[in-house]
């Protein structure tokens, strides 16, 4: 299954280190052996002493953890070369291919759909497709999303 609310962070130059910390903590405990996949989306974009704390946090836990099969990914943008986090993370660095959005919008179609029989929060969606996933974004917080 894709993540849930709990296990995607969406990174912004405000993202602070708890936000990151806590993430972390639970993409290492030995809890996260539930088939979680924790993320870090956008990372580039944290400030420097953010991305300090993330590697510091990252390696120290994983140092001390009992959990070998996590599940942990860090996104960041390629073009991002001054980011520290990519720097940090570089041996861990794995390379995806760029696709189209008409490409990413096919794939999702047919992998995400709505099983037939189930009265899911897509239908308050008027599209053709009924999709387990849609993104709603908001200027304000705390809106009811």
């Amino acid at each position: 299954p894709l993540p849930s609310y709990d296990e995607v962070l969406v990174c912004t130059p405000d993202t602070e280190e708890e936000e990151v910390e806590l993430l972390v903590r639970r993409a290492l405990s030995p809890a996260s052996q539930d088939q979680k996949i924790y993320c870090l989306l956008g990372a580039d974009k944290l400030v420097y002493k953010v991305s300090k704390q993330l590697e510091s946090h990252f390696f120290r836990l994983v140092q001390s953890s009992s959990t070998p099969n996590y599940r942990f990914i860090i996104f960041c943008n390629a073009k991002a070369h001054n980011s520290y986090v990519i720097t940090a993370f570089d041996a861990y660095k794995v390379t995806f291919p760029c696709y189209s959005k008409t490409e990413i919008q096919t794939y999702l179609k047919m992998h995400l759909q709505v099983p037939s029989g189930t009265a899911p929060v897509a239908q308050a969606f008027k599209e053709p497709h009924q999709q387990n996933v849609k993104f709603v974004f908001s200027e304000r917080a705390g809106m009811g999303k």
